[in-house]
């Protein structure tokens, strides 16, 4: 006989949500769903942890490299436009307890204007984007997000 642990995630509670936009679907790998603020580089991760200090934050990348190490431990979750389930953003966002979706085709970053596109849908630093790390689906605005317990 096999016990498993039951463990809490977090999902969207899509009744209550009629003011976001559905953007896009990558491969979700690691964790729930989650709200947060998009940022592209660490000086915006400090910003807002200073600013909200209990606000979560999604970096955002077009992939990451390990010189990304420090913002991907400093943020709440990745968003990543390249990669799959084996790639860099996907094993150091599981090691670490990250809600992370990758390889999310529509997605296009532009890391330097601190902004990216989900079909001509612009967002910029500090817009909400909620991901869902177990389905990989991406939206935009705050959702609601509400506890289950998972087997």
């Amino acid at each position: 006989m096999v016990i498993r642990e039951r463990k809490k995630v977090y999902s969207f509670d899509m009744a209550q949500e009629k003011h976001v936009k559905f953007l896009g679907h990558g491969i979700g790998v690691s964790g729930g769903a989650m709200t947060g603020r998009i940022v592209f580089t660490l000086e915006e991760i400090q910003h807002w942890r200073k600013e909200e200090p209990d606000t979560s934050l999604i970096i955002v990348r077009g992939d990451t490299v390990p010189d990304d190490i420090r913002e991907i431990h400093e943020a709440d979750g990745l968003l990543t436009a390249r990669g799959g389930s084996t790639s860099h953003a996907a094993i150091v966002a599981h090691r670490l307890g990250k809600t992370c979706v990758v390889g999310c085709a529509n997605l296009v970053c532009m890391e330097r204007q601190r902004t990216c596109s989900f079909n001509q849908e612009f967002l910029k630093s500090g817009d909400w984007v909620s991901i869902d790390g177990r389905e990989g689906s991406v939206y935009s605005g705050k959702m609601k997000i509400r506890k289950i317990e998972s087997s």
